[in-house]
């Protein structure tokens, strides 16, 4: 057996992470994911705000956007957060929450999840999240304490040894 056979053996036999190291991740996520919205507003809301409707002369003069573009620039907004995660997980398993707090994410067998796995999960986590978080309590059911995402994508997320 090679190294990497003998990595990606080690590697599938992590511990999956408990929820409160998993919502701790998530919390260090979120001051990046709040920087990714304002200037996902910046760079993108205000430049059309102002080629549709000009400059605002007071605070009050924001007009609203029709439904149909609200639609558009929120589905934008959700790409962008979910491409986030893609880049991540896809590129090394961890983003800068689960680094700090030693998790990654991976498939049963060890190996970092698949396209179709990371854009699955960026999209079905906060749907978890959102209905008061049930998904995301579903890791608190044994054996396998895996979210309900996590089950649904067929991926884990390990906590990683510390390094020495």
């Amino acid at each position: 057996m090679n190294d990497s056979e003998n990595s990606i053996n080690d590697m599938s036999i992590m511990p999956i992470a408990g929820l409160l190291r998993r919502l701790a991740a998530l919390i260090y996520d979120l001051f990046l994911l709040a920087a990714m919205v304002m200037a996902y507003a910046l760079l993108v809301i205000t430049p059309l705000r102002i080629s549709l409707y000009g400059m605002p002369s007071n605070d009050n003069d924001w007009a609203g956007f029709p439904i149909f573009i609200k639609v558009l620039l929120i589905l934008g907004l959700i790409f962008v957060l979910a491409a986030y995660y893609f880049v991540c997980w896809r590129k090394q398993g961890q983003s800068m929450g689960m680094k700090a707090w030693r998790l990654k994410l991976q498939q049963s067998s060890g190996e970092l999840a698949n396209a179709s796995q990371c854009w699955s999960r960026a999209l079905l986590a906060p749907i978890s999240l959102a209905f008061f978080g049930i998904g995301f309590l579903w890791c608190l059911i044994p054996p396998n304490n895996e979210c309900l995402h996590d089950r649904l994508t067929g991926t884990k997320v390990v906590v990683l040894p510390k390094s020495k």
